[in-house]
């Protein structure tokens, strides 16, 4: 692939062009928080709430995808919060032709048409951190090209340092939850998501990964047409998943069973998570096959992790208590006493209760229309009770995945057993087994031995 340098963190001009950018929308929204807390000021959270979802919907980089990430971390927010940015979708208005050209001309010179047989002007979806057009390769290929805003570094690196701000502003609003390792797993996260270099090789190993799985597709990478702004791939055609909401229940559950084994089967034998199941990261073919189509917000972790999460289950299943506070432990909850146990173990039966419960179910079957609120608003006053708690930050996308998948089997309305397929994919789990796996894929997917340039690293 033809990897072209953008500087280590950004230009600082760009970035004070940000800072402007952003201070203006979100600084009143933050003084408002701050006036709120320290002067006495009665703050209607609900308005709050929808000014911020307004703001940071007509912002591109990250700060939207982090308010969409954040929305979905149970007690990171207040409920008001949630609901408003949980309706923020990453469709954001795409650049005009103008800018493509530019950006094409910078990554293959002016001839840069030349190499395709056609490109679309106009953006198939445009989202936080890029958009994506459609090409047809010179050997008559369907691509899809998806194309880096310009400035990106300079972007992230502003909006990670207002992140900050916001985060220690609500802090002292609320204490609940110590945000310090959610901030840092985000700033991780994010800045991967700018190496297309990285994301190419993270395609190369869902491709190995699923291999196995006839009905999960995962594109072909063109290295030859991709670049460090610019990432080529085949084009796998397929519809939206909320266009397959009124379909007959045996094709819903086909793919909900498709999209539990995607994001699962590589967690559980590679130590592999995918961080995003935001609905524009895949779509559904015809019958129930599904695609996936972003592979920016990946993260690997170690075998004991996995191992942590398998003994979690195996605790609330046999009403474990030593074997749960094992597991918390593994995670990096520190010196937790009995009754922060109980209060974690609220949200943990919460979670693992569709897989332990043996029967064909839907995945929660009390009437509500966002996937674990109101157990993640109990857990808040709970854990306020005791004094807060901080989640370390390999807990974050683990939660984000399944709150995520969570919400996708609440839309289709699929009825599974879904505790005989978690127990398929866990049978006979060994971490050493796992480690080695691992390992092997990441060389065969073009990842250094030492590990330098991928996400477990921060394991």
């Amino acid at each position: 692939m033809a990897l072209g340098g953008q500087g280590a963190d950004g230009s600082f001009g760009g970035r004070i062009r940000r800072y402007a950018q952003v201070g203006s929308s979100v600084g009143g929204l933050a003084a408002r928080l701050a006036g709120a807390r320290y002067l006495g000021v009665t703050l209607d959270r609900e308005k709050h709430a929808a000014d911020l979802a307004r703001v940071l919907g007509g912002l591109k980089g990250p700060l939207m995808k982090v308010a969409q990430l954040m929305a979905t971390i149970p007690d990171a927010l207040p409920e008001e919060y949630l609901a408003h940015l949980g309706k923020l979708q990453s469709q954001a208005p795409p650049m005009g032709w103008g800018f493509v050209k530019r950006r094409m001309r910078a990554e293959f010179g002016r001839d840069w048409q030349a190499r395709f047989t056609e490109f679309e002007h106009e953006a198939t979806a445009a989202a936080s951190l890029g958009q994506v057009h459609r090409a047809i390769g010179l050997d008559g290929r369907r691509l899809a090209c998806k194309l880096q805003y310009p400035d990106m570094r300079s972007v992230v690196e502003a909006d990670l340092a207002q992140l900050k701000l916001v985060f220690a502003l609500y802090r002292r609003y609320d204490p609940t939850i110590d945000p310090t390792q959610i901030h840092a797993e985000l700033t991780a996260r994010l800045r991967e998501e700018l190496d297309y270099e990285r994301e190419a090789r993270h395609m190369a190993l869902y491709a190995l990964m699923l291999a196995d799985e006839p009905e999960v597709h995962v594109p072909e990478l063109v290295p030859e047409l991709s670049s460090a702004r610019l990432l080529t791939m085949t084009w796998l055609e397929g519809a939206p998943l909320l266009s397959v909401l009124e379909r007959p229940l045996e094709e819903r559950n086909r793919v909900a069973r498709n999209m539990f084994r995607a994001w699962y089967r590589p967690f559980y034998r590679y130590g592999v998570i995918h961080g995003d199941p935001h609905l524009g990261n895949y779509s559904v073919r015809p019958g129930g096959a599904i695609n996936l189509l972003d592979f920016g917000c990946i993260r690997l972790f170690a075998a004991k992790f996995v191992q942590g999460v398998i003994d979690l289950y195996r605790a609330i299943e046999r009403n474990d208590q030593d074997l749960a506070v094992h597991a918390y432990e593994t995670w990096g909850f520190h010196e937790i006493s009995t009754e922060m146990v109980d209060v974690l173990n609220i949200w943990a039966k919460y979670l693992y209760g569709p897989l332990l419960d043996d029967r064909v179910r839907l995945i929660q079957e009390e009437p509500s229309g966002t996937y674990g609120a109101g157990v993640a608003a109990k857990v808040h006053v709970e854990l306020r009770r005791l004094g807060g708690v901080t989640p370390p930050r390999e807990f974050v996308l683990v939660d984000r995945a399944a709150i995520g998948l969570g919400a996708v089997f609440l839309h289709l309305k699929a009825e599974i057993n879904w505790h005989r397929l978690f127990e398929e994919l866990i049978a006979g789990f060994e971490p050493g087994v796992m480690a080695g796996r691992q390992g092997e894929a990441l060389r065969a997917s073009g990842f250094t031995a030492d590990h330098g340039r991928h996400p477990s690293r921060y394991s």
